[in-house]
């Protein structure tokens, strides 16, 4: 190598790394100052020190592939049990049971996946949570998700609340015992505060924590950016319509959900396939941010500002509404990509382990009365 290549090659290293150093910084807190259990969970020792994402997957593009590779690469996870539920209108949902030897006391973590999450591309995040708490883990598998093929002509990728009220239902029959929290990732997290926000104090779940939540749903697939909405869309079409063509015959939308190009064609006409007679009845019915406020329990959300897929503008319109929940700490890291936050020399899951820290921390805080 010539000497003007050495010199080139050590300035871009110099580059590199001087951006590294200059981007990397503490999550930003936003929370309400006068409420003792958000005051509580700001001190999470994670939320205080600096997050330093790898150091060769410094932007949000090299997050996610090195997510991708990560998941691709992880040993398999044995649950315990999966059983099937068959749902008020026939829908087949299911649950999958980890830790189930446990004593009957040990809290249960449920968790909802990504927009077509299943129990096995969420095992990572199910065998991290389970290692760091030592608690029971159930993933609550929706509609169509995984090798669940549809049973009724009704799906919804924001997940229903009827289904999960059901799912929650049998849980809590099966352990009566055992204290509830629940984790939501991306979509999954639309689901969780859409519950959360109907449910108000009504609620078996005692604290819970959204991974990279997109917010308003009215706007938040439209900002999905190039080339992750058409991936999205294309997956969705693989997951749900593709499979289950013959189930979906009779769905007036089916045409448009299959000429879909991006993520937000593909939802603006999903209502009928998840039974409503218009987008906008489904945004009513759907949308979390409509009833977030009533959210009254502890609550950790975390988001990325260099998300491409819930951009940062997501973010930046409801943090007032954010700072002023009397139990909920949202925190924001300059980089993380979306659901990565791969950090460290080994590329390790920051937000598992903020995830972990922050149940053991609110498993501690004072109790109010939950009712079912």
């Amino acid at each position: 190598m010539s000497m003007g290549w050495a010199v080139l090659m050590l300035g871009l290293v110099a580059g590199v790394a001087i951006y590294y150093l200059k981007s990397v910084a503490k999550p930003e807190l936003v929370y309400l100052a006068t409420s003792p259990s958000s005051a509580a969970l700001a001190q999470l020792p994670r939320l205080n020190k600096v997050y330093w994402p790898t150091p060769w997957l410094f932007n949000r593009h090299l997050q996610i592939l090195g997510l991708c590779v990560r998941e691709a690469l992880a040993a398999p996870l044995q649950y315990d049990r999966i059983g099937r539920l068959t749902m008020a209108d026939g829908g087949t949902t299911a649950l999958h049971w980890l830790g189930l030897d446990l004593p009957a006391s040990t809290p249960t973590l449920v968790v909802l996946p990504t927009i077509a999450g299943t129990a096995r591309n969420m095992r990572s995040f199910v065998r991290d949570l389970q290692r760091a708490t030592g608690w029971r883990i159930v993933v609550c598998q929706r509609r169509g998700h995984g090798e669940l093929s549809l049973s009724s002509a009704k799906f919804n990728t924001m997940g229903d609340v009827a289904d999960l009220r059901e799912q929650l239902s049998l849980i809590t029959r099966s352990q009566p015992d055992s204290p509830l929290y629940a984790a939501g990732i991306s979509a999954g997290t639309a689901l969780l505060i859409r519950y959360l926000g109907e449910q108000g104090s009504a609620t078996p779940i005692r604290a819970a924590f959204a991974y990279c939540p997109g917010y308003d749903i009215s706007v938040a697939f439209a900002r999905c950016r190039a080339p992750y909405s058409k991936i999205i869309a294309q997956r969705l079409l693989k997951q749900f319509v593709k499979p289950n063509r013959q189930v979906l015959a009779d769905v007036e939308s089916l045409a448009k959900l299959e000429a879909a190009q991006s993520l937000d064609e593909f939802q603006q006409h999903l209502a009928p396939c998840a039974g409503y007679a218009s987008y906008a009845q489904y945004l009513s019915a759907c949308n979390p941010v409509a009833v977030m406020a009533n959210v009254s329990i502890p609550l950790l959300v975390l988001n990325a500002a260099d998300d491409p897929i819930c951009v940062q503008q997501n973010v930046d319109e409801h943090r007032h509404v954010m700072a002023q929940l009397p139990s909920t700490i949202l925190a924001i890291t300059t980089h993380g990509s979306h659901c990565a936050h791969l950090s460290g020399l080994r590329a390790k899951p920051w937000a598992h382990e903020l995830a972990a820290e922050f149940f053991i921390v609110a498993q501690g805080l004072p109790q109010r009365e939950n009712v079912q």
